[in-house]
Order: structure tokens, then C-alpha cells, then sequence
């Protein structure tokens, strides 16, 4: 019972017949309402509800780990998977904010976790816009950017300031350096915020290359080659540009 258990919750989380992908949207909702609240966490914590939502926010991801640990096939699987440990240090900063504080800025990483999830692939290939899916990760990891840049601003520069004001500024500092826009109206002090501010423009810039490739490169479908491994072909490709190998590359209608 335990076993099958197990099994039937792998099927889930990494599978891609219509019982998984509708879990997977499921959790994906679940997701971008615990990102709205990351999001309008400034707003909010002088609320009187504010600690209720997130302990139970706590207790979700909580429960989450230990299912990812439990349909594991090994334990350092687990441990070696980088979102088990963002999702670790998200947990302590709902749990001790007081103490932890400095790392909220990470879970803007939880929108990472969707675009790498079946569910996106798969949602894109039902509708036969699968050439989509690099366009769409990439602009994903553009807006994950923003977002942990303005929390690690907001955190590290502007928390003391009341809520809207200091998000509002972080959100405005961190879209002004990515778009190298620079009006130096807002300027983070002293030499780490020279430092963020370096790293920002070099991050951000790398992004919206990356971005501006998958948008105007020819589209390529993964499939490794059985012979050499190569794992981008063209869509309509029957060789192997790499060996030469006959490729049987499934499409869409399959």
C-alpha cells in the first residue's frame, strides 16, 4: 500500500498523462497565490491575518518537502535537488522572519520551479505551440530576476522604510539597472550597493540576451540521438546533423 502510494505520487508530480498534468496545475495555482502573497508581503504584514497566512503558507511547504522526500528514490536525490533547499530556506524565513529576514528574497524562486515542471511543456504541446517553450522559460527567468533582485534590494536596502514605499523602490531601482536605464534618481550607498548594482546590470543584460536568442533563433526540439547524444534537432530533422543517424523524433499527434 505504502509502495504503490509512493508511486502514484511520482506519477503525479513528474508525469505527463491528464490525472498528472491536472495535479501539477493544481499546485502551480497553489504556487502563484503563495508568490502573490511573497509578493504583496509589504502591504500586508501589519494585518492582523498576516502571521496566519504564513504559517499556514509554512505548513504547505512543509508538507510538500517531506512528500518530495518520500517519493524520492534516494535520499540524496533529494538533498541534491536545488529547489529542496530554496524551498528549505523559505520555510525558515515563513517560520523565523524575524531571524531569517535576509533570504526572503528567495522565493521568488518558486516561479522558477513551474517553468521547469511537465506541466508547462506539456500544456504548450497540447495547444501545438510547443516551439514556445524556450520563448516562455526564458521570459521566466527574466521575471524571477526582477523579483529576487528587488527582494535582496528591498531586503538589504529599503526594509525599514514603510512597506509600500520601500518595495516601490526597490522594484523601480532593480527595473531602472536591468534596463541599464540609469536615472539615478534612487541609488543603493556605499560600496555594496555599488557591488549589487554591477551584478544586476551583468545578470540582467545575460537574461534578456538569452531571451532575445530564443526569440528570433529557429526552433529545435529535444531529443537525444541514440548514437552521439546529440539533444537539439530541427523540428522536421530525419538525421542527426552531429553522426548522421536516423532519427525517429516523435510529433505532436503521438
Amino acid at each position: 500500500m505504502k509502495e504503490n502510494l509512493r508511486q502514484t505520487l511520482r506519477r503525479l508530480y513528474a508525469g505527463e498523462s491528464l490525472s498528472a498534468i491536472r495535479f501539477q496545475a493544481v499546485l502551480a495555482c497553489i504556487d502563484l497565490a503563495i508568490i502573490a502573497f511573497f509578493i504583496f508581503g509589504p502591504y500586508l504584514r501589519t494585518g492582523e491575518n498576516y502571521l496566519v497566512l504564513d504559517y499556514l503558507i509554512a505548513a504547505w511547504i512543509a508538507l510538500e518537502l517531506v512528500v518530495k522526500a518520500a517519493i524520492a528514490r534516494r535520499p540524496r536525490d533529494w538533498l541534491l535537488k536545488s529547489m529542496t533547499w530554496v524551498d528549505l530556506v523559505i520555510l525558515g524565513t515563513l517560520l523565523l522572519p524575524n531571524l531569517l529576514y535576509n533570504f526572503a528574497f528567495l522565493r521568488a524562486m518558486r516561479i522558477w520551479a513551474i517553468g521547469q515542471s511537465p506541466l508547462l511543456k506539456v500544456g504548450l504541446r497540447k495547444i501545438g505551440q510547443s516551439e514556445l517553450t524556450d520563448v516562455i522559460r526564458a521570459s521566466i527567468n527574466v521575471v524571477v530576476f526582477l523579483f529576487m533582485t528587488t527582494g535582496f534590494v528591498y531586503t538589504f536596502f529599503f526594509y525599514r522604510q514603510d512597506g509600500t514605499d520601500g518595495f516601490v523602490d526597490a522594484l523601480y531601482f532593480t527595473v531602472a539597472t536591468v534596463t541599464t536605464t540609469g536615472f539615478g534618481d534612487i541609488i543603493l550607498p556605499g560600496t555594496f550597493g555599488k557591488l549589487t548594482a554591477i551584478v544586476t546590470m551583468i545578470v540582467g543584460i545575460s537574461l534578456f540576451v538569452r531571451l532575445a536568442q530564443a526569440v528570433v533563433r529557429p526552433f529545435k526540439v529535444t531529443f537525444r540521438c541514440p548514437n552521439c547524444g546529440l539533444y537539439r534537432h530541427d523540428a522536421d530533422a530525419v538525421h542527426c546533423k552531429a553522426c548522421g543517424n536516423i532519427l525517429k523524433i516523435p510529433d505532436d499527434g503521438e
